[in-house]
């Protein structure tokens, strides 16, 4: 009797321990994938318009429909089929994703070798100091999801718990089997790198390079700051729309690279290529947007083609936004790339896309018909539907004459994993199509 006394009166001190820690836990905010609070969704002309035509919001995030006005038109394709090798335009794929045949490791099919080597903040001058934003534990992004936006502007995040911190990233460097040493090499380069979503990246390579759909390129997974989105190293990286990022990688990552894998890189634009998901996705069209000189190729996966810049820049509200739309507050100016350098556009307001030439960029991209859809709760800002705004990038760059395959994509969510198992390999030969293949 007196040990059953005992182990009752454990098993009640241990319920009101671990109801205590509970208790004291904080509730954390999560993902809102609704409209905000006090959006426009009613009035066009007013500044920060939330358009919700043609979603069904029956689902987290809300399933778009393909045949919505405001998106491009599109070819769907049977289900289970992409489109033919080197198509350009739209086209509406699924819903059911099953992984290409060439992200499976195939007998005899000569394999690369990965080699890697960390980078930290303290060896950077572009990142140095990097940045590190105080959220409460066990809470993504707590500080942003309950912060909030200037006054009259509700494009502009206020972050008050981000401050200067040291950061190390991993960067691991593919090199195929048929490589030759001493000879100038194309390249990709991958940001992000290290997601469960590059886990096929090198076997595909290897299949692809084998039966002579692409060639054989260096493939450079170069690992983020740390954390997502305002406030954060990776937020500044990815979503600034500036040249930074891409001059972090040509001045402090290929060198490091070409020294540490034993291999020379090519410094032809048409043998450079980059790759991304999410806000990486969209730091590799700002790499080759800044810097056409140094990249004619963009894959993407779900760009975050949004308003995720910070610190907010007063001459360019929207951030990525401004690439095809113009900023959705009270009218006001927009810039433009010039030799590199952002500048006026004119006329104001302008789409950083649609007030420049064309350039000699090449993009594949998808977006999911459930992708993000304001996560945050605190910002309506009328930026912040991913779906729309990739949509929107497929309108512009067929205006402007670019080459560009756009899916969208049925029964997939953002940077939808089956779906990127699906078509990474044709979009990978998409991409590099016309390169020279030894």
């Amino acid at each position: 009797m007196t040990n059953s006394f005992a182990v009752l009166a454990g098993t009640l001190i241990s319920l009101v321990s671990f109801t205590s820690i509970a208790l004291s836990q904080p509730a954390c905010v999560t993902q809102n994938m609704a409209v905000p609070p006090g959006a426009n969704t009613t009035d066009k002309a007013a500044p920060f318009f939330i358009d919700t035509t043609g979603l069904d919001f029956k689902t987290a995030p809300p399933t778009r429909d393909p045949s919505n006005p405001n998106y491009p038109r599109a070819t769907e394709l049977p289900d289970g089929t992409l489109p033919p090798p080197g198509a350009e335009g739209n086209f509406i794929i699924g819903p059911t994703h099953n992984p290409a045949p060439e992200t499976i490791a195939k007998e005899g099919v000569p394999r690369g070798t990965t080699k890697s080597f960390t980078l930290t903040s303290k060896e950077s001058t572009i990142y140095n100091p990097g940045l590190i934003r105080d959220d409460v534990a066990g809470c993504t992004n707590s500080s942003i999801m309950t912060t909030v936006t200037a006054p009259d502007d509700k494009s502009h995040m206020i972050v008050t718990t981000s401050h200067p911190g040291i950061w190390s990233r991993t960067i691991d460097v593919y090199v195929p089997a048929q490589y030759v040493r001493g000879t100038e090499a194309p390249f990709i380069v991958v940001g992000d790198g290290g997601s469960n979503a590059y886990k096929d990246l090198a076997t595909t390579l290897d299949n692809l390079i084998a039966q002579r759909r692409v060639p054989p390129m260096i493939a450079i997974q170069i690992g983020n700051g740390g954390q997502d989105a305002q406030g954060s190293q990776r937020g500044r990286e990815y979503d600034a729309v500036s040249g930074a990022y891409a001059q972090f990688v040509e001045r402090e990552v290929l060198p490091l690279v070409e020294k540490n894998a034993d291999v020379k890189l090519t410094g032809n634009p048409d043998g450079r290529a980059t790759m991304g998901l999410s806000s990486s996705g969209a730091a590799a069209f700002t790499m080759a947007w800044f810097y056409p000189d140094l990249y004619h190729r963009v894959l993407a996966f779900s760009p975050t083609m949004v308003n995720q810049q910070w610190p907010h820049d007063p001459s360019l509200r929207g951030g990525a936004w401004e690439y095809h739309s113009a900023w959705t507050g009270p009218a006001g100016p927009n810039l433009i790339s010039k030799a590199g350098v952002l500048t006026p556009a004119e006329p104001p307001g302008v789409p950083l896309i649609v007030a420049a030439p064309a350039k000699p960029i090449r993009f594949w991209f998808f977006g999911g018909d459930q992708d993000l859809f304001y996560p945050n709760p605190t910002i309506p800002d009328g930026m912040h539907d991913w779906t729309l705004s990739n949509a929107l990038m497929a309108k512009v760059l067929a205006e402007k004459g670019y080459h560009y395959q756009f899916l969208f994509v049925r029964n997939a969510k953002h940077v939808d994993r089956p779906t990127i198992a699906q078509t990474l390999p044709s979009a990978l030969e998409w991409v590099w199509k016309g390169y020279p293949i030894p």
